[in-house]
């Protein structure tokens, strides 16, 4: 959707915790400044806090802020360096996607625990379909009560829901919502909902056509709900103008789709120096490897192909990727090859990002190991499913970066040292 800081929040009694949710079945749940909030949880005394979770060096960029640190302007992917100018009390972390993706999973299961219909968009909000969970746990507002209760009570965090007829208009509704609230949007009140809203506020709305729908007058959702569809189409093309014309109408005919899975999972990192030292180089990409291996654990899921992303001082940015006989979660593995695509590419410039990304995922559970001609039958996996045990207990920190460097990694200048 476009830029959501631009909706309003509450005021109108007519859309509330209490509204009318007749016809409206769509929960769309978001968790409150999700990463940061995970991160307060782990470590109490930062309660109350401005706490900020992202890049720490000064080319890194903000992932999550608590709402202490946002009353000071920060927000998500803006630079750290202005978040730190802007709110320099504030406690900035590093993420730690292990423990993220622990909470995840948690509050998923709360979800699928009131309706197996439950549409993941990312680690910390979810479209729910509740239309079959009436007789168990009432209506669509009373399940979201219930749902909010739940997380708080178990998991220590909150949420906020937004309860519509669609998909749309409930994303729209926990957006205007939060922090920690919930919005009913009725059925026969959703054109006013909508309507006084910018048209930023429509899902695939951007910078740029935004300022397309400007230049032609249109500022409010009501002004392009009303607007000649070949006006629309003159400005932004056939599919995104009929999209936003639906959508500005209050159609939205998707459904609740339980059976989308996330297509892949990476990592990068941008140097706060650009780097020529392959030692450097070497060494985060065996920390980004093992970063998405832990990931791909935590989900149950294993990658076929491997790719590296390596973008030079002037960003210029290539990809190489190269395709396993066999899936893999292990870290040593994904190394193995993003290094060998890396030395292949061959760059020869300052490097200013790296990263390493696992796609074609399936379900580790479904998918057979292969044991190599050769290789022990505890290996690799074994360690490094033990580092995640040990992280899960005391924290990724603990572990330490690029933990799977070896005695033959470390000889002379050629490979990095351990950290």
């Amino acid at each position: 959707m476009g830029r959501s800081q631009s909706i309003p929040r509450g005021g109108d009694p007519r859309f509330g915790p209490d509204a009318d949710d007749t016809g409206c079945s769509i929960l769309h749940v978001d968790m409150d400044a999700f990463y940061a909030s995970v991160e307060v949880r782990h470590r109490p005394e930062l309660r109350g806090r401005a706490v900020v979770v992202g890049g720490v060096g000064p080319r890194g960029v903000v992932s999550s802020a608590s709402y202490q640190a946002r009353r000071y302007g920060v927000r998500s992917a803006m630079p750290t360096m202005r978040a730190r100018a802007l709110c320099p009390h504030a406690v900035f972390l590093p993420p730690d996607f292990t423990r993220y993706s622990a909470a995840s999973r948690a509050v998923m299961q709360i979800f699928r625990d009131v309706t197996p219909l439950v549409e993941p968009l990312s680690l910390d909000e979810a479209f729910l379909d509740v239309a079959g969970a009436r007789r168990l746990f009432g209506p669509p507002a009373a399940i979201a009560r219930h749902i909010r209760e739940r997380v708080a009570a178990e998991q220590g965090l909150t949420c906020s829901v937004g309860v519509a007829p669609t998909k749309f208009v409930a994303k729209l509704g926990s957006t205007r919502a939060k922090p920690d609230g919930l919005l009913v949007v009725p059925a026969a009140q959703v054109l006013d909902f909508l309507h006084p809203l910018p048209v930023s506020a429509l899902w695939g709305v951007g910078e740029r056509s935004e300022q397309a729908l400007l230049r032609l007058g249109l500022r409010t959702v009501g002004d392009l709900a009303a607007a000649p569809v070949g006006m629309l189409r003159t400005a932004l093309g056939e599919a995104a103008a009929v999209h936003l014309h639906e959508l500005a109408a209050g159609r939205d005919p998707r459904r609740v789709s339980p059976e989308q899975v996330e297509k892949s999972i990476g990592a990068e990192v941008t140097f706060d120096v650009d780097v020529v030292d392959p030692a450097e180089i070497r060494r985060t990409l065996l920390a980004l490897a093992e970063k998405v291996g832990a990931r791909l654990r935590a989900a149950g899921q294993v990658g076929r192909t491997i790719s590296v992303k390596v973008r030079i001082s002037d960003f210029r940015t290539f990809t190489r990727s190269r395709t396993l006989d066999v899936p893999t979660d292990v870290a040593r593995e994904m190394f193995d090859t993003s290094w060998s695509l890396f030395t292949a590419l061959h760059p020869g410039e300052p490097i200013r990002l790296v990263g390493v990304r696992a796609e074609g995922l399936t379900a580790a559970a479904e998918t057979p190991r292969q044991l190599a001609l050769g290789a022990p039958e505890r290996g690799w996996r074994e360690a490094e499913a033990a580092a995640d045990a040990a992280a899960a207990r005391f924290g990724r920190s603990v572990i330490g970066p690029a933990s799977l460097l070896t005695g033959r990694d470390t000889h002379r200048n050629e490979n990095p040292t351990r950290p």
